[in-house]
């Protein structure tokens, strides 16, 4: 299985194998024996989520708390986007890292996202059809973030931060230091 590390361990690529002819392509997108083979534990997806978001549009950077903390299971229908994690592990020697990666209908990677850290994605193309699985229901009331722009994290978000379409919820969440998160 075409699993790669990212500098931060446990925060993996999934590229998989897509196999073009005359028809088009076909490629297997989620394979939960394969998984758990090349991983070496099992996650058990629970809910799938679906979002169209146009050019600038930057969602993120959340997280959910346990007891219900979340994995997810990122990747593009349309378009594309900047995937971005950043370690929110206590005792991670890669605690407060951010790791990037553009992922499009076009290249079909997805990025898998473990419990412990926050998600979120700029959108690069005219439009960008988002899909992703999760590993635990969402639960309003373990909800967290991390600002998209602390100065701290100093994410690079592949667009003009000015530019940026960003919720009113995004704008307020909390910097680095002051991130309230049980992992």
């Amino acid at each position: 299985m075409p699993i790669i590390q990212t500098p931060i361990k446990d925060l993996v690529i999934y590229e998989p194998k897509v196999f073009h002819d005359d028809r088009g392509y076909f490629f297997e997108s989620y394979n939960k024996q394969s998984f758990e083979k090349e991983l070496g534990y099992s996650i058990n997806f629970v809910q799938d989520n679906q979002a169209r978001s146009v050019k600038n549009v930057l969602r993120g950077l959340h997280f959910q708390n346990h007891p219900q903390g979340q994995t997810k299971l990122i990747r593009v229908l349309e378009g594309t986007i900047w995937d971005v994690a950043v370690d929110l592990r206590n005792g991670s020697e890669t605690f407060g890292q951010w790791f990037g990666v553009e992922l499009s209908a076009e290249n079909k990677r997805q990025l898998l996202v473990p419990i412990g850290f926050a998600h979120g994605y700029a959108v690069l193309s005219a439009t960008a059809e988002v899909f992703y699985k999760c590993d635990a229901f969402y639960n309003k009331e373990l909800e967290g973030g991390l600002l998209y722009n602390d100065e701290t994290v100093k994410v690079d978000w592949k667009l003009n931060i000015n530019e940026a379409i960003v919720s009113e919820k995004d704008k307020v969440q909390p910097i680095l230091a002051a991130v309230k998160c049980n992992f």
